[in-house]
Formats: structure tokens, sequence, C-alpha cells
């Protein structure tokens, strides 16, 4: 059986759900079979591009790339890395002060060190591993319904803005934070603005080059209060930096904001950063002179317990459908850690894994979502888990009512000086490909205990002796039960969210941290 895929949304996640499933694809015409999945992208906009500045590549992220099959597609000249390896700086944004750098591990191989380039070109890359014609532009989703009462029909009704109305086996909601897709799913799931906002501009190097004292790495150049600037250079001549303040807005204002991509007078913010050391202001106000500055409101939402839905009763291979979601639309993280494209390629890459074992082994749909959901939601949770670790810091030290460079030194300190004893240095050196394998061995293990425990209780009643025996009916019942609960503890494959011999053990070995107080810049 072909399975009809829908792909919502032409951003990363999206390319990358496209870019996977034709891998399955090219897997089964190499075997002279016929496709496993016959996929459409659909994109509301009227062609697929990226707004925004600046977007990291961390370690995890070429490891996806690379299993995508992409990596190469990406030009070397786009991408910015530290000539001696420097991964990030934290400076006082007053004094200019160093307060902390930070190195790549010695391990990491040199094609998976982390980099920063503009977003649209390493859309520009994705977009040239996908089939053109299977992307649908001008296609804003309206409705998501369940149409698996509907005889000989995919199970899975879309409506689009055009009129259009079609079905799917599977639908997957890759339509970014404020996803509608996920109102299907979770239609009581609301988004919440944090009162932050983050402003980037793209300048050129050899302008940035004119000011003295602004480094030619990664630098964080922090303050307190949700007040900092990131600047970093870009592949070629460019070069970002991106201002993240608390505005000071009414109600109604707050209401009104957006999460991506609005044109803003970068003129307006000069006030709020008087007090920043002269090459801060001297920068932001280049930024304001070129223009082209773009605001972007932080938006948040709680964590998702699942990040499917199947739809549908029957559980053969031929029948069932479902929905999940992907990147962003799966985890409103606000831009935390700076590795949203790294999230949605390992979501990509999962799904793809989820459905070649479900379609090889003649499971059901509704298998592979469960393979799925239980690879990536407990890391979900666990990157949550982090984000209030760090909320945690930031309120711990203000509380200490510290003179304001050594509040902002000491930040610096525990947020990232401290990482190594627990850090989020984690998440950069997550294997999701290891993960899903072992999800797979953990659903395989209860499928096969749920087909014993099956033949068993039929034994029991085509034989009365052997039903009477209680020992027999006791063991049987203790299977069922450890069937059922397995998931909540299938649920976490990997220590901590990680792979234990991984753990990072000192500052050096971990790829810089990032919290959502401070990092909304690098996503």
């Amino acid at each position: 059986m072909t399975w009809k895929v829908a792909i919502i949304g032409g951003g990363p996640g999206g390319l990358a759900a496209a870019i996977a499933l034709t891998q399955l694809n090219e897997k089964q015409y190499r075997q002279g079979l016929p496709a496993l999945v016959e996929w459409t992208l659909y994109e509301k906009k009227p062609r697929i591009s990226e707004t925004g500045g600046g977007i990291s590549i961390q370690r995890h992220t070429w490891r996806m790339l690379e299993l995508l099959g992409v990596a190469d597609r990406v030009d070397a000249r786009d991408v910015f890395r530290a000539a001696d390896g420097r991964n990030v700086e934290h400076r006082n944004a007053v004094t200019g002060v160093l307060i902390a750098r930070r190195f790549h591990s010695d391990d990491t191989p040199p094609h998976q060190v982390s980099g920063r380039m503009v977003r649209a070109k390493l859309q520009k890359a994705l977009l040239s591993a996908v089939d053109a014609s299977r992307v649908r532009t001008d296609k804003k989703l309206v409705s998501v319904e369940d149409a698996s009462d509907t005889a000989h029909a995919p199970a899975v009704r879309l409506a689009f803005a055009d009129g259009e109305v079609s079905s799917f086996d599977l639908v997957i909601g890759a339509d970014g934070i404020r996803s509608v897709v996920r109102s299907f799913l979770s239609p009581h799931h609301t988004l919440q603005y944090n009162g932050q906002s983050a402003y980037r501009t793209i300048l050129r190097k050899q302008d940035v080059a004119a000011i003295s004292g602004i480094p030619a790495s990664p630098v964080f150049w922090q303050y307190v209060g949700g007040k900092y600037v990131f600047t970093c250079p870009l592949g070629g001549d460019d070069f970002e930096v991106t201002a993240r303040i608390r505005p000071d807005l009414s109600d109604d204002e707050a209401a009104q904001q957006t999460s991506w991509g609005q044109p803003y007078d970068m003129n307006r913010l000069l006030p709020s950063y008087a007090e920043f050391a002269p090459p801060l202001r001297q920068i932001l106000r280049l930024a304001a002179d070129v223009g082209g500055t773009q605001e972007f409101a932080m938006f948040h939402g709680p964590r998702l317990e699942t990040v499917v839905k199947p739809v549908g009763t029957k559980t053969t291979a031929a029948h069932g459908g479902g929905v999940l979601l992907l990147g962003d639309a799966s985890h409103p993280l606000s831009g935390a850690f700076g590795a949203g494209a790294g999230f949605a390629f390992e979501d990509a890459f999962t799904l793809a894994r989820a459905l070649s074992w479900a379609h090889a082994t003649d499971r059901a749909l509704a298998d592979a979502l469960w393979v799925y959901d239980h690879s990536r939601s407990p890391h979900y949770a666990n990157l949550y888990k982090e984000l209030d670790r760090g909320g945690a810091i930031i309120k711990d030290v203000a509380s200490q009512k510290l003179p304001l460079h050594d509040e902002i030194s000491e930040r610096v300190r525990r947020l990232w000086l401290d990482d190594g004893k627990g850090g989020s240095g984690w998440v950069y050196l997550f294997h999701a490909d290891e993960v899903v394998e072992e999800v797979i061995q953990q659903r395989e293990k209860e499928l096969a205990t749920t087909a014993e425990s099956a033949k068993t209780n039929e034994t029991d009643d085509a034989t009365p002796e052997n039903a009477a025996e209680p020992a027999t009916a006791t063991e049987s019942s203790k299977t069922k039960e450890t069937s059922e609960a397995t998931p909540k503890t299938a649920a976490e494959p990997v220590t901590n969210g990680q792979p234990e011999q991984q753990q990072p053990s000192s500052v050096k070995d971990v790829v810089v941290p990032v919290v959502q107080e401070v990092t909304a810049a690098a996503a």
C-alpha cells in the first residue's frame, strides 16, 4: 500500500519531511517496488521563502543533514565558523568585558562544527533537494477533519482557503508555532506572548569591521531583565545583529503582537540601549541606518503530552490514518536552544524511519505514529525541563539582589560555566537515529507480548481445564498489564534525554547551551 501524505508548511521542517519521505521512495525504487508514500507539500505563501536573520547549525543539526543526504547541498562559503574553534563568547553589555568563552570539544568532527548562516540560504539548500512538482503554494489550510467514517477514502480531510478539499492517510503539521494542524490535535492548546521581542538586522561585514570592539565570533552581550544583544558573522559578507528586549507595550499593543517578521524602525529602540558599551551603540546605530530590521515577538506554549493523533479505528496496515506535528508546531519553545531547525530535522528523520519500519513489518500507520511519538515527545519533555532549570537559575540570581555587574557575571556562570554539571549541552549531542531504533525494538517486544498473550487466551478459552488454573490466568493478566503500562516507560528510551555515554564531562566538552531567556536571537 502507498500512503497518501500531506505536508503542511514549507519551512525547514516541512522541506526536511519531504526530503525524508523521498528517501523512502528512492529505497523502494532501488528494490523494484512501488512508492511507499505519495506526498504533497502545501505552503500558504505565494512562494517558499524564509524570513529572519541567521540560523544556528549545531552539531546534531549537521548530523541530521548528513542522514537526510543534504549536508553537501549547504555551500561551505555560506556558513560562518570561527577559525580558532570558538563556539560562543559571553560579554558584559555595559563594559564589554569578556565573562566566558566556549570552544568546541576536541572530539567534534570538523564537518559537524557548529556555525551560523542566513536562514534563507539554508532554506534554498533544502529546497534544491525537493521535487518542485509536488509543492503547491498559495494553499492556506483552513481546517482538518476526521474523515475515517467515509467509505473508500483516506482518513483525514483537509480544507483550504481556495475551496479545495482533499483527503489523506497522514497529515504532517509542519506549519510553525501558530499551527492550524495543532488545533485539530489539541484544540485547547494556546500560545502566549512572553513580553519579549527580538529585532534582527543583517549588515555587511565590511561595515561592521569599521567598528572597533566587535569580535568576529558569536557573542552574547549580556545584561539583565531579558535585555541583550547578539552579534555574529554569517557566511559571505553578511553579519547579523539581534537586539532582544521587553518593549514597553500597552495591553492592547501586546495583544496585537505577531510572532514572525514584521518590519521595524530600529531608531525607536536606540534609547533603550543607551547604557550599553560604545561598540554596541554603534552597531545598533548602523542597523538603524541600514534598515531592514524585522521584529519577532516571542510566543510560547505549554508542552504537548502527545504530538500525534491516530484517526480511524481499523488497525491493519491498509486502513486508518493520522495526524502528527513536526518542528515548531510540536514544541512552541520560542526559539530556545538556538536549535529549532535541528529539532525539526530530527522529527523528519524519526518519522521516515517509523514509516519505513511499519511498512516493512506490515504494521498499521498507528504503530508508526506510536514510534514517532514515543521517540520525540520524551525528548521535548526534557527540553521543557531544561528551560525550567534555566528559568529557576535566573530567578534565583535575581533574588540575591547583587550589584548589576555581579548579577550579569553570576548568571553567565550558573547558566554556562556550570553546564558540565548537568546543563543543556546534551541537546546538541542527541542522536535521534539511535533513539528511534530503541523505541522500535520496544514496540516490537510489546506487539510480540500482546500476540503471545492473545494466543494464550485463545488456548485457555478452548481448554476448560487450563482456563480453570488460577496461576495461568494471573500470569496472562500480568502480561497484559505489562503490555499496557510499557508505553509510559518506553517513552523514555534515553537517560535525561541523552545517550548516557555522551554526558559532557567538562566545560569544553559541550556545545554552548541556550535557554529561553537568552537565545531567540540564535534560533
